[in-house]
């Protein structure tokens, strides 16, 4: 598939979803993006794709709700006309004891991971199938992806990341009649979380074969390409810099 002429929406603009809205932009696409509480960054990113010549939208949704989900999509047809591409971005990682976990803090968590993207994908899929076909990519993580678990405090973002991958490979069954190709691309060590100590930057380094940290253009090369291809679907890509064979 080719971006020129084309609508994307990307849940979650922050750093990695921004990199991904610039790139699919400079390719000739419109871009919506769905924000919780990051609007300022959200519409810093939307001005610079319109001072680059594109069409871009800002759009306030709360996934954890079902209707916000349904919601946006039909507000970004409105706004932009039509739907090509949906990547599902938005994701909860936020660390929790094991004893500090309640029911609340599970629900939301998979709400935003797995259920969000459902929702949104379930609701782009009649745009998608007026347009003669699309692309769905989610984000998952690369360690369910390499069915490791290995960091605790992590519960509910793990168990919804292996959800994302099983929801991937389900929709891309379900939709490849339509033309409609699903796929996942699962990050690595490509950006220190905020607060992370030195240490542990230099010791993530040491442990990926790369022997560095990816930056978030790795994962929008790769998102890209799953839009670009027109035969891998259901497919889970590994971004982690070899991380997943140490």
């Amino acid at each position: 598939m080719t971006l020129e002429h084309r609508v994307v929406l990307i849940t979650g603009p922050r750093r990695i979803g921004a990199e991904v809205a610039r790139r699919a932009a400079a390719r000739g696409a419109d871009v919506a993006l769905s924000y919780h509480q990051s609007q300022r960054e959200a519409e810093a990113v939307a001005a610079a794709i319109r001072a680059a010549g594109r069409r871009a939208e800002c759009i306030q949704a709360d996934l954890a709700d079902g209707h916000a989900c349904r919601a946006l999509i039909g507000e970004t047809v409105a706004r932009l006309g039509r739907l090509d591409v949906l990547v599902n971005m938005a994701s909860l990682y936020v660390p929790t004891p094991f004893d500090a976990l309640d029911e609340a803090a599970w629900d939301r968590g998979l709400a935003v991971d797995v259920k969000a993207a459902f929702l949104c994908s379930h609701a782009a899929v009649p745009h998608m199938r007026r347009a003669g076909g699309g692309r769905i990519i989610n984000v998952a993580d690369w360690l369910p992806a390499s069915g490791r678990v290995r960091y605790k405090g992590f519960l509910p973002y793990y168990v919804a990341k292996s959800g994302v991958i099983a929801l991937t490979e389900a929709l891309a069954l379900e939709l490849a009649s339509d033309d409609i190709l699903v796929n996942a691309v699962a990050p690595g060590p490509i950006l220190a979380p905020p607060g992370t100590e030195e240490e542990e930057v230099r010791a993530v380094e040491q442990a990926t074969p790369l022997g560095r940290w990816g930056g978030e253009a790795e994962i929008a090369k790769a998102v890209l390409f799953l839009i670009d291809t027109d035969f891998v679907t259901g497919e889970v890509v590994r971004v982690d810099g070899g991380r997943h064979l140490r």
